[in-house]
C-alpha cells in the first residue's frame, strides 16, 4: 500500500482547520455532527481542535453499496439532539460526488438548523461533481480508492493512522 497522506500531515492540517473553525463559529451555538462510520476518527480529532463549547451528535446515512453510489440516501441512524436554532457543522471522511452531503444538508435545513456547513477530510477531484463543494477541506485528492484514518475497504483498514492507496490486486 502506498502512503498518500502521512499521520503528521493529517495532524498538522487538523490543527489548522481547528483554528479556522474556532474563528468561524465564535459566538455561535455549534453542533458538530459526525457522519458515521468513516468520519469518526476525523471528527473526534477536529472536535478537540475546536476551542469552543459545542454539542456533538452522530448521523449514519449512505448512498453507497460497496464502491458505487445508488443515487438514493438511506438513513441508518438519525440525530439524537435537536438542531433547531443551532449552527450545524457536518464532518465527513470523503466527498465524491457530493450527493450524500447535499441530501443531509437539505434534511438538516428542513429540521430548522440556522446554518449547515460541511468539513471533509478528503475531497476527491472528480471531473463532473454533481453537487456543491464542502466548506472546509482537509486535502484534495485524485480519484483513487483510499483507506485509513476512518476510511475502509469492506470495513477493514479504518484504524490506519495515515491515508493510503490500496493496491489494485
Amino acid at each position: 500500500m502506498k502512503t498518500l497522506i502521512s499521520r503528521e500531515e493529517i495532524q498538522k492540517r487538523i490543527e489548522s482547520l481547528g483554528k479556522e473553525l474556532t474563528e468561524y463559529y465564535k459566538d455561535k451555538d455549534l453542533t458538530v455532527v459526525c457522519l458515521l462510520n468513516g468520519a469518526m476518527i476525523f471528527a473526534s480529532d477536529i472536535m478537540r481542535a475546536i476551542e469552543l463549547p459545542l454539542q456533538y451528535d452522530t448521523f449514519a446515512a449512505s448512498s453507497y453499496v460497496n464502491t458505487s453510489s445508488t443515487g438514493e440516501l438511506k438513513i441508518r441512524s438519525n440525530l439524537k439532539l435537536p438542531i433547531e436554532n443551532r449552527h450545524v457543522l457536518l464532518i465527513d471522511d470523503i466527498l465524491d460526488t457530493g450527493f450524500t452531503m447535499k441530501c443531509i444538508i437539505e434534511e438538516f435545513t428542513r429540521k430548522g438548523a440556522l446554518s449547515v456547513k460541511s468539513c471533509v477530510l478528503l475531497n476527491k477531484k472528480i471531473k463532473d461533481k454533481l453537487f456543491s463543494a464542502p466548506d472546509w477541506v482537509g486535502f484534495e485528492i485524485e480519484d483513487e480508492f483510499v483507506v485509513g484514518y476512518g476510511l475502509d475497504y469492506n470495513e477493514e483498514y479504518r484504524n490506519l493512522p495515515f491515508i493510503g492507496v490500496l493496491d489494485q490486486e
